[in-house]
């Protein structure tokens, strides 16, 4: 596992979560219906989950987990985070609705994400 890789992706992810969390609190409030702001505020409550479980998967042993499933964990956790928050952030900036096609695939990643992680449990080494 590119622990340097993850460690930047986590660092890019938690950064982009605040500035838009930060954005949407201090610019889009008022501008947005009370829908989208919910819509918003999901997308990015998400990400910064999402990002922290990448952040803990790529600090956990590598003697505890196996590594080859923490590399699927982590492939599909940014995955989700693509596909489903970056799907609800284009639907937010752009208002065209077929981007809300894209979700469900995001939060399957994310489950798929939580299964390898167990996996990755199971098969320790």
């Amino acid at each position: 596992m590119n622990k340097l890789f993850w460690i930047k992706t986590v660092a890019i992810s938690g950064l982009l979560s605040v500035v838009i969390g930060a954005f949407a609190a201090h610019i889009l409030d008022g501008l947005l219906s009370a829908q989208r702001m919910q819509t918003l505020d999901t997308a990015v409550q998400y990400q910064i989950f999402h990002t922290l479980a990448l952040l803990g998967l790529i600090g956990a042993d590598d003697r505890l987990l196996a590594v080859r499933w923490k590399k699927y964990a982590a492939g599909f956790f940014l995955l989700g985070m693509i596909l489903f928050c970056g799907s609800l952030y284009m639907l937010i900036a752009t208002n065209i609705s077929k981007f809300a096609i894209i979700t469900p695939v995001g939060g399957i990643s994310f489950m798929m994400g939580w299964i390898m992680l167990l996996l990755a449990a199971i098969r320790e080494k």
